[in-house]
Order: structure tokens, then sequence, then C-alpha cells
């Protein structure tokens, strides 16, 4: 009869699968619980413009204000979602009609826009950006720029179902 010398390591797995296993089967691996819808950010909604229009680019361009939608638990890129768009740029100050423009998200829920560059407004270089199209609730972001100097800056955002 030959004896069995189990090595440590056989032993600690032996043991750990035996309490994985247990008495009531194999454990399901967690799940996570989704992905969380964005939060308004204070400040975002500042001098918003209700209805501003779908354009190729806002003024001169030369800046690109880039940035994704998706749905909020599975996180599914959000297709033809409008995103308003505007700031205080080098042409001209974010309460401006020419300041502000949208645009529609594409197949993979993500969206560009050209405008100016932004230059900073009470000592930040931010934009302002807002979902606003009624199949979700609406959503405001204000992101900073790391530098004025930046000649772009992304946004994402990810709804609720209204």
């Amino acid at each position: 009869m030959t004896k069995l010398h189990p090595s440590r390591r056989h032993v600690i797995a032996m043991g750990t699968a035996g309490v994985l296993v247990g008495t009531g089967g194999l454990i399901v691996p967690a799940r996570a619980a989704g992905v969380a819808p964005t939060r308004s950010m204070r400040g975002g909604s500042n001098n918003y413009r209700p209805g501003a229009p779908i354009v190729e680019r806002i003024g001169g361009g030369g800046f690109w204000m880039t940035g994704t939608v998706r749905r909020a638990g599975d996180g599914a890129p959000l297709a033809g979602q409008r995103i308003q768009i505007w700031a205080h740029t080098t042409e001209g100050h974010e309460r401006d009609a020419h300041s502000h423009g949208a645009t529609l998200t594409d197949a993979n829920g993500e969206f560009r826009l050209e405008m100016p560059q932004i230059v900073p407004a009470f000592g930040q270089a931010h934009g302002h950006l807002a979902y606003d199209s009624g199949d979700f609730k609406t959503v405001f972001l204000r992101p900073v720029m790391s530098s004025s100097s930046d000649t772009t800056l992304a946004a994402h955002f990810v709804l609720e179902t209204a």
C-alpha cells in the first residue's frame, strides 16, 4: 500500500476548494452592479441655451471637444444622442449664442465637435456640455482643462432613463 504525503501546496489548494464548494455547490462569481449614471456638475448649466442648433463646427475651430454617451446599467453606447457644447473661447463668451452648438453621437456613442480654443473664464479654462434630449435624465457637465494650452477636452456621459 502506498502512503500519500501531500505537499503543503496540495493541502492549501484542496482546503480552498472545499471552502469554495461548501455544501451549496460552486460559488458564482460576483457580478458588477452596473454602470452608474453621471450626475450633473455644479455650474454645468451656467449660460445653457435650450435648443441650441446642431452644427458642423462652432466658429473657426482649432479645438476639439470629444466624449462618449453610454446607458446606465449595462454601459451600452447610445447612438443619435444630442450633446450641446458651449464655452468661453477666443471668439466669444459662453453666454454668446454663437459660442453654443450641438452635435449627435455616432453608432459607437462617441461625439466630436470642433470649436475655437477654450480660454480661462473666472480663472479656469473649462467647457460646458449638456445632454438634454428627453429620453434620459438631463445631465450638465463642466470639465476643467488641465492646461489652458490643451487643444482637446473630453467629457463622458452615462445616462439614466427619464
